[in-house]
């Protein structure tokens, strides 16, 4: 059975999403979102930099939400929630299936950093702004793609997994414009699905 080591308001959300959406049978190790768990010698043995998500999967292990995300669509569902090589919506999908990690993440990162772990005497309000400003950027194109569908490539799939997670994210944070519209009701949508439901009540 595939076992997920877990931490709460984290990647790792992306991949019990992933299980939960797939139907797949899977054990939970949920822990804490702080050094004690972490960065003990047990989860560094697991993943060198002790963050989450870790996959287990018998005697494999992997970490990295996108590579596990491909992974067990490849290992446990034969590609679904993703179209074929030869579907013209095949780029599209790894080009936002790609663009969470590129692009929304690392202004995010910095963001969380400076309004939430750093103690108030070392946030930086020059570089939350920028950082802000870069993520405000890095959305838009998301909230253009998404005129008129659902979903980033038309139907559901692992892109969505992906940046439709961050995105949550970015909202939760309140940085998610209104004039984002495209972007509120993607997330609206996101947050109706069941199995987002039942992996966001876990956390």
């Amino acid at each position: 059975m595939l076992k997920l080591h877990f931490a709460p308001n984290s990647r790792a959300g992306r991949i019990l999403w992933l299980l939960e959406e797939l139907e797949l049978p899977y054990e939970l190790n949920k822990m804490q979102f702080s050094p004690t768990d972490l960065k003990s010698d047990e989860h560094r043995a697991r993943h060198p930099l002790g963050r989450v998500p870790v996959l287990d999967d018998g005697d494999i292990q992997i970490w990295e939400s996108g590579a596990i995300t491909d992974y067990v669509l490849e290992r446990h569902k034969n590609g679904g929630l993703k179209p074929s090589v030869d579907s013209e919506h095949f780029p599209k999908y790894l080009q936002w299936f790609h663009y969470c990690e590129g692009m929304v993440m690392p202004p995010m990162n910095t963001i969380v950093v400076h309004t939430v772990l750093l103690p108030p005497e070392r946030r930086d309000e020059t570089v939350l702004g920028q950082a802000q400003r870069l993520l405000s950027n890095a959305l838009k194109p998301v909230n253009e793609t998404l005129e008129g569908k659902d979903y980033l490539i038309g139907d559901f799939s692992a892109a969505d997994i992906m940046l439709g997670h961050s995105c949550f994210m970015s909202n939760r944070l309140g940085c998610v414009s209104d004039d984002m519209a495209n972007i509120k009701s993607y997330v609206e949508r996101i947050e109706s699905r069941p199995a987002f439901k039942k992996a966001i009540e876990t956390q």
